[in-house]
């Protein structure tokens, strides 16, 4: 049994409705790499539970303690059980690029079951509408909550459950550890532990308020007398800011590795600069076409930090803080814009460690679950974020994945997309994500606030394409004249080629039927004859001779049954 630390804490403590604190990814692999072609789904939950066996963590649950007077355990469950966490589900026809991202927006958008092992994955089928992808592909969509893993963490699990090799071979004794479960304490134990604990927390409490008092102090009078640069924690308020709500949206974009290095190479900044002046120029275009660009002032960035190469290893699973940095998207020229764009990363990165600011978020951990989940649910009921002067555009997350091939159950992963968290005031997350020579721009974002994600991916793909032609202007690019033709234009014809398959898979009579009823006739109305007697049978055929024959009146569209082999109309 161990206890969460306090940035682990804060993630449990943060946890609304509304803004649920996981994060996740999607890869797509290709089954044609496994042994005989093909998986089965029982052989992503053996390689699954081969890979998980020698990573405790994720067999372990969350136990309160009672009135949430004290943070939090971790326990090893006694009943754990892979395939709860492991689910199979597939797309509906035609299975395109659009259905896998409301898909996915809808898995992320649901909180996780606080009583089990904080991760799940779903296994997804029907991928064969999407182009550019082998025939027969799925998709693997996980999600872990916060307190599990931070972005350098989620990377090293993405590593830990993939093999390097499509057949890895069966796993030896020695290479698997024994599974030890722990004892679930009782409420006497999680009481005792508390009492004990608030003695010592009150003290690191009244010690950290005053180091950190003094830090900020410090801090102010730095910012005030101009010797160190105040945060971009100011930019102007938009739609990017909200309320955000339970519904998401997702969409991403895939480049050449290299064409980003060859902007970078040619400016004379780093990959991550040349992310966030893609994502700055990409938002400035998607608020210009909704008539909401700022009128003064610059959108601004908060960038997570890995904080184990800065201040050592700890026991926590979180080991990170925040920085931010301003994307002068006021600035049009996009060379001089991304100049500008470094400048403030460094400025961020040497000012910012040394900020109280960059471990603001462990507040929300250093107070009892019992004051922090009461504060957060209030701030989150009341959208309070829109009444403090600090404001932030969007949160962008590099993370470095591997530069080889990944397999799972043998299947090569071709693709992968990272999601993020939202949190209350800041409706749109960036994940970057590199992997074997590509990088994926992700986007997470509030359904009300980015109604429309497709139009945001062609506005990341517009601006990294003004990216690259600037860099050639610039003469420096050092590359054959093919292959900055290759990187210099994004090819996107997943929605273009999965609308023509839409298309296809309606029914030919459909149109048919809807053009026919539309040219339609009225029916025409005549004179009804005189009554003949009753009781007579010349009198009742005279009757019904004068009735107006609808055939006569009307041409009906004709109903064909539809063609065997033909598709059978589906709900898109």
């Amino acid at each position: 049994m161990k206890q969460l630390g306090i940035l682990d804490s804060a993630f449990v403590n943060l946890e609304q409705t509304n803004t649920p604190q996981h994060v996740g990814g999607i890869g797509i692999y290709d089954p044609s790499t496994a042994p005989g072609g093909f998986v089965r789904f029982k052989d992503v939950i053996a390689s699954f539970e081969r890979r998980l066996g020698n990573l405790p963590l994720f067999r372990t649950r969350l136990v309160e303690v009672p009135g949430g007077l004290d943070r939090p355990y971790w326990i090893k469950d006694a009943n754990f059980d892979v395939e709860f966490h492991l689910r199979h589900i597939a797309l509906p026809e035609p299975g395109d690029w659009r259905q896998l991202c409301i898909q996915t927006a809808r898995l992320h958008s649901r909180p996780l079951d606080m009583s089990r092992p904080l991760w799940e994955a779903y296994i997804i089928e029907g991928l064969d509408n999407i182009p550019n992808l082998p025939k027969g592909c799925f998709a693997v969509y996980t999600k872990m909550h916060h307190s599990l893993v931070d972005g350098a963490g989620g990377s090293s699990f993405i590593t830990a459950i993939h093999d390097l090799v499509p057949n890895p071979g069966p796993a030896t004794e020695l290479d698997v550890e024994p599974r030890l479960v722990d004892t679930a304490p009782t409420v006497n134990e999680l009481l005792t532990k508390a009492t004990l604990n608030s003695v010592k927390n009150a003290a690191q409490l009244v010690t950290g308020t005053v180091k950190n008092t003094r830090e900020l102090g410090k801090y102010a009078l730095g910012i005030a007398r101009k010797e160190i640069p105040a945060p971009d924690i100011s930019a102007p308020r938009t739609r990017l800011n909200k309320p955000v709500g339970p519904h998401r949206v997702f969409d991403a974009a895939e480049f050449p590795l290299d064409g980003f290095k060859d902007i970078k190479n040619a400016a004379g900044v780093t990959v991550n600069d040349v992310a966030l002046g893609v994502i700055g120029g990409a938002l400035s275009r998607y608020l210009e076409s909704k008539g909401e660009s700022p009128k003064e002032g610059s959108l601004a960035a908060a960038m997570p930090l890995n904080m184990r190469t800065r201040r050592g290893l700890t026991q926590e699973n979180n080991q990170v803080g925040s920085v931010f940095a301003s994307l002068h998207t006021q600035v049009k020229d996009p060379i001089e814009r991304l100049t500008a764009i470094r400048q403030s990363t460094e400025e961020a990165k040497i000012n910012g460690e040394a900020s109280p600011l960059v471990d603001a978020l462990k507040l929300a951990g250093v107070f009892s679950p019992v004051i922090s989940k009461s504060l957060a649910g209030f701030w989150s009921r009341n959208a309070l974020s829109k009444h403090i002067p600090v404001n932030i555009s969007t949160c962008i997350s590099n993370v470095a994945g591997p530069d080889f091939p990944l397999y799972c159950a043998g299947a090569k992963m071709v693709d992968y997309f990272g999601l993020g968290v939202l949190t209350p005031g800041m409706g749109i997350f960036h994940l970057v994500f590199s992997y074997s020579g590509k990088l994926t721009l992700s986007v997470l974002a509030d359904r009300d606030i980015m109604s429309d994600p497709e139009f945001y991916h062609d506005c990341l793909v517009a601006s990294y394409e003004e990216l690259y032609a600037a860099a050639i202007n610039m003469g420096t690019l050092r590359a054959k004249s093919t292959d900055i033709a290759a990187k210099a234009k994004i090819k996107s014809p997943r929605r273009k080629r999965a609308s023509t398959a839409t298309r296809k898979s309606r029914p030919k009579n459909a149109s048919i039927q809807k053009k026919t009823v539309k040219k339609a006739k009225p029916i025409a109305k005549k004179p009804l004859t005189a009554k003949a007697p009753r009781g007579t049978k010349a009198a009742a055929k005279k009757k019904v001779a004068a009735r107006p024959s609808i055939r006569a009146a009307a041409t009906r569209p004709k109903v064909t049954r539809r063609e065997s082999g033909s598709p059978k109309p589906k709900l898109v």
